[in-house]
């Protein structure tokens, strides 16, 4: 390895965020282990070593976290957690599971480091969940500011399991001198990641509609399409994720696109994409909060750099993506 600028463990290799960063701490020079319950489902791992395990087992984590010369990580970056869109966080059904399995994640990552002496640096991938409800019933003025966070009422079991683990990582700061640096995302979107499993997010979910519906054709959004959200395209996110490992400050930070737009509108930009004609139908189902947008104030302030590329940019390559995997997966007419 001595031909290597550094050595960097991601847990949730397999995963959308964490296969796009290996590929990006790849090209940057570094050695990477990438490990997860799953290899990447849509392209080959870039990976040099990928372990395949479950990482609620502490000794698995212990097992990716040990390199066979002895030698340990500079950088370990915690991106693996149970979760999924609204169709998967909100109902409800999944709630034990998402607070249990994240949890341990968490758990076992700083035990092991505690236990074997080792001080990475540490990146930990909170959300914007974390926010309180009440902060965001104003489609067109959330608050998400990162103080803001408390008094704490998130308004999913996935957002208080992200505020606890936000929290465990910061005592692991103070009290055992663990470099942690704490990052909420905000919708974070592009290809490789899900688009019909029933995890995927908004983005993914209604550039798969769009794909899938006819010219004149109709299109199922959830509610009355006028909650917004703000969404950060994938590699504006990983350019963020490197500046905020480079700085001294801990966070928690906000990252995320302050560009906020309504389902509605999200749904028009991408039948515009597609040069389709689409008309719209509300129908119930899980909304989450009624506004949200990421406050990037404290990032340009603490960081020095400003998200740049336009949503329209970004979507237009998930769209292009998911509309060939969506053609791919296409029944002919014999089938």
């Amino acid at each position: 390895m001595k031909n290597f600028s550094k050595k960097a463990c991601v847990f949730g290799a397999g995963g959308f965020i964490g296969s796009h960063l290996v590929k990006k701490l790849r090209q940057e020079g570094y050695w990477v282990r990438g490990a997860d319950l799953k290899l990447p489902e849509y392209s080959a791992s870039h990976a040099h070593d990928f372990i395949v395990c479950d990482l609620r087992d502490h000794s698995n984590v212990k097992k990716c976290l040990t390199i066979a010369d002895g030698s340990h990580f500079d950088e370990v970056y915690q991106l693996a957690a149970d979760m999924g869109g609204a169709g998967y966080i909100f109902t409800g059904e999944n709630d034990a599971n998402v607070m249990h399995n994240s949890a341990l994640i968490n758990l076992n990552t700083l035990g092991v480091l505690l236990e074997t002496n080792q001080r990475p640096k540490i990146f930990y991938s909170s959300s914007a969940c974390v926010y309180p409800e009440h902060n965001q019933t104003d489609a067109n003025n959330p608050i998400c500011t990162e103080e803001s966070a408390y008094p704490a009422a998130p308004d999913s079991e996935y957002g208080w399991e992200k505020i606890f683990s936000e929290r465990l990582y910061l005592s692991f700061h103070r009290n055992y001198g663990f470099d942690v640096r704490v990052a909420r995302f905000h919708n974070i979107f592009g290809p490789e990641g899900s688009w019909n499993n029933g995890k995927e997010k908004s983005p993914a979910a209604i550039c798969r509609k769009v794909s899938s519906a006819s010219d004149g054709g109709v299109i199922e959004i959830w509610g009355d399409g006028e909650q917004t959200r703000s969404y950060l395209y994938i590699d504006e996110c990983l350019e963020a994720v490197d500046r905020f490992m480079k700085s001294n400050f801990v966070g928690p930070i906000n990252i995320g696109s302050e560009e906020m737009l309504s389902i509605n509108n999200l749904a028009n930009l991408a039948a515009k994409i597609a040069n389709k004609n689409i008309k719209i139908r509300h129908v119930s189902g899980p909304l989450g909060v009624r506004g949200r947008k990421s406050d990037n104030n404290l990032f340009e302030k603490k960081i020095g750099w400003k998200v740049s590329m336009p949503l329209v940019a970004g979507l237009e390559k998930t769209y292009a993506w998911i509309d060939s995997q969506n053609k791919q997966k296409a029944p002919t007419p014999e089938q």
